[in-house]
């Protein structure tokens, strides 16, 4: 009995508002050392340096490194979520919506900081990148949705839209978990 309830203590304290603040700190700093080293060379002992922490604290918040660097592919793919929801609400034209999420992705690092770089996720475990690939994959058919219009309207070049998505804006994550 006493296990269960020190179990569902640690849950609730861990989804609290102040504990809330702390992953996202985590996730922001796990993002820049991440960018700035890559998966493989960056190490939960920095990533907790560079908030002043001990690398033990990050294991209250996350069971280990994969779990960290997925929790900053999620936090990453809801911001590209975010700026596209808000081109979308914004509305206009296809080629208006366009440069509208382009400075929306050009503007978000200087209020949220960095994303984490999407081209490669390999070091995932499959249902993490499964995870990753319908959210993606969701992603591209929003940016597709706003070529399509553009097209019709005369605002943007006839063009085989799911090529320019995948080359230019979203990309297309292969099932290794990198950048088809």
């Amino acid at each position: 009995m006493i296990a269960r309830h020190q179990k569902i203590n640690r849950k609730s304290t861990s989804r609290s508002r102040k504990s809330s603040a702390k992953r996202e700190s985590i996730i922001s700093a796990a993002i820049e050392v991440i960018n700035a080293k890559s998966y493989a060379l960056a190490s939960i002992t920095e990533i907790a340096a560079a908030l002043g922490l001990r690398d033990a604290t990050l294991y209250y918040y996350f069971r280990n490194k994969r779990a960290l660097a997925f929790g900053c592919h999620c936090r990453s793919l809801q911001r590209f979520e975010a700026l596209l929801k808000a081109t979308d609400v914004a509305g206009g034209s296809g080629a208006k919506k366009l440069r509208h999420f382009i400075r929306g992705m050009l503007a978000d690092p200087g209020r949220n900081g960095q994303q984490l770089y999407f081209g490669d996720y390999s070091y995932l475990d499959a249902s993490q990148r499964r995870a990753i690939l319908v959210w993606a994959e969701r992603l591209k058919n929003a940016l597709v949705r706003f070529l399509k219009p553009g097209m019709a309207d005369g605002s943007v070049v006839q063009c085989e839209p799911e090529f320019v998505v995948h080359a230019d804006l979203a990309g297309e994550v292969d099932a290794r978990g990198g950048w088809a």
